[in-house]
């Protein structure tokens, strides 16, 4: 998008947004490193269910407060929020390790992701034009390749120069200076009525069912949640397990790490347009699908470090061009009113794969080798996968081009969704500025 036509906010937003990435994807390395280092397994295993059991219990309470007030002001705040409880953790690391305070701020730490993830994703179409949102999203998903690719490094480094409590120092800044390029982007307050605690507990009913009456929707947020039980463990906890088989050095993690971003960001930048004109959004969905369990199954097999991070670049090419297909026409068939909410289901649908993920890989682990069971996880990804070509209606709505997918799911089924395109949620009955999408 050339710099004369970008909306107000929009650069601030990508900016913010590939900082928070960052920022983000650092801490992912350091803070599971220290707890691993420090506690052992068992204390890793409860800082995974307790993360699980948090975003299960948080993001759908909090998912309509995200339609309710300003989603440039909540980014902010959630901002400020992960800097606070990553200085906190920085404290914490430069003293003797103690499982509940950390446990504690973790929790903090999911709090203040539900308000800045789905405001990330649903001010994209608010403050860019329907025309323009493919570009805006690809752009968006290539400068959270780049922040993938220099987390890991960036984790690495500070692990490696200096120590956990400056590397969680540095995961705080960033945060910082992400909540700081927020406040250019434009506010547009929600309703000044006193909060209706009946009608919010209304509103988060009609959310979720939202979210399982639509077919396809339904259809698709199952599919994604298998997939992901078997795909979250391969690019997650057994990286490191496999790093860890092969009797490599801990520098080679975030080369791995490293290198699964690197398939991203090359995904990200080249490819996707290529694939969907050829063979369309359909085929690419689910064939790069079934190519990124079969490669993460060539990771899994891998006898050394070479082939495995040649595995890991394929992985997530495929893992970034199949995100981008489909994207845009999802975000602009939901309509505005229920779009915090019905993304906030989506992430905790994916939370909770990603708790159970682990704790198979745990038991598998307990009975077969490292090759098998990430070989294994590959392998059922790739088959999951397949579960879209049930999904109803999806090879139809993908097909569409972008014009006739405008708020596509309340034309579809205007039962599901009474108020129609861009009405308020019913516990805000002050208006709104209309999506720019």
């Amino acid at each position: 998008m050339r710099a004369a036509g970008r909306p107000p906010g929009f650069a601030a937003l990508l900016a913010a947004d590939a900082l928070a990435s960052l920022a983000e994807l650092a801490a992912a390395v350091v803070i599971p490193w220290w707890i691993t280092t420090q506690g052992g397994m068992q204390a890793i295993a409860a800082y995974g269910m307790t993360l699980a059991v948090a975003t299960l219990i948080v993001v759908p309470a909090a998912a309509p407060f995200g339609d309710r007030f300003c989603k440039a002001a909540q980014m902010g705040w959630g901002l400020a929020g992960l800097a606070s409880t990553a200085f906190a953790l920085a404290w914490c690391a430069a003293r003797p390790f103690a499982l509940a305070p950390v446990l504690g701020l973790s929790v903090a730490r999911v709090l203040a992701r539900t308000f800045v993830e789905p405001a990330q994703s649903a001010l994209l179409p608010e403050l860019v034009a329907m025309e323009r949102l493919p570009a805006a999203i690809k752009l968006q998903k290539t400068c959270r390749a780049v922040s993938g690719v220099l987390g890991p490094l960036l984790a690495g480094a500070l692990l490696g120069l200096a120590n956990v409590p400056v590397a969680l120092a540095a995961c705080a800044a960033l945060p910082l200076v992400a909540a700081a390029a927020s406040l250019a982007i434009p506010r547009h307050p929600g309703g000044a009525q006193a909060f209706d605690a009946r009608a919010w507990w209304r509103d988060l009913r009609a959310g979720a069912r939202a979210k399982w009456t639509v077919p396809m929707e339904r259809g698709w947020t199952l599919v994604n949640f298998v997939v992901w039980i078997f795909q979250g463990p391969a690019v997650g906890i057994l990286i490191p397990i496999k790093v860890n088989a092969l009797g490599l050095a801990g520098q080679w993690l975030g080369a791995g790490l490293g290198a699964l971003a690197l398939g991203v960001l090359i995904g990200s930048l080249c490819g996707t347009d290529r694939l969907v004109r050829r063979f369309g959004r359909y085929r690419v969905r689910i064939g790069l699908g079934c190519i990124e369990g079969l490669c993460l199954a060539g990771v899994g097999l891998a006898p050394s470090a070479a082939p495995m991070l040649a595995g890991l670049v394929f992985a997530g090419f495929c893992n970034a061009t199949m995100a981008l297909v489909g994207a845009t026409h999802r975000a602009l068939a939901i309509p505005r009113s229920h779009r915090v909410r019905m993304l906030a289901a989506g992430a905790v649908s994916t939370q909770v794969a990603g708790a159970a993920g682990p704790a198979l890989v745990g038991i598998a682990l307990a009975h077969w080798a490292v090759p098998a069971v990430y070989a294994g996880c590959g392998l059922l990804m790739a088959v999951s996968v397949l579960g879209l070509c049930r999904v109803p209606r999806l090879r139809e709505f993908l097909e569409l081009d972008h014009a006739h997918v405008v708020d596509w799911y309340p034309r579809q089924y205007p039962r599901v969704f009474p108020g129609g395109a861009g009405q308020a949620p019913p516990f805000m009955n002050a208006p709104t500025a209309s999506s720019a999408g």
